[in-house]
């Protein structure tokens, strides 16, 4: 199963450089339906409001981190299973070991580009 095309897709960073980055690549990969938000907060509110197909968030956010994000969204029975990707600046292992264990889907380390995104993106719908 893949990800539709047609899916909404929230992308959460605060450094709107990198939402901009985050949209051109997933416009590349055909995904035009793209919301943003700009912290942890703010994506939980839109996750309440509509039905994404995937999140793929910022870790270092304030006041609310990615993986805090994670946390509340793993939290809540109806968002419990929502595809979730992690993207860091930090390739630190226990980091890495905290987002699996909170349930993130898949983890991308930045610099990425479109392919690097695809993989991941493949890999969390067992494309």
């Amino acid at each position: 199963m893949s990800l539709d095309t047609s899916s909404p897709i929230l992308v959460v960073d605060d450094y709107s450089t990198m939402v901009r980055i985050l949209r051109n690549l997933l416009k590349q990969l055909g995904y035009e339906n793209v919301d943003d938000a700009s912290d942890g907060s703010q994506a939980l509110a839109m996750i309440q409001k509509k039905q994404y197909g995937l999140v793929i968030s910022d870790w270092n956010m304030e006041p609310m981190t990615g993986y805090d994000l994670l946390r509340q969204v793993r939290a809540r029975a109806e968002t419990v299973r929502l595809p979730f990707i992690m993207v860091t600046a930090e390739s630190k292992t226990e980091n890495v070991i905290a987002a699996k264990k909170a349930g993130v889907n898949n983890y991308i380390v930045k610099p990425f580009n479109a392919q690097t995104l695809k993989g991941k993106i493949d890999a969390v719908f067992g494309a």
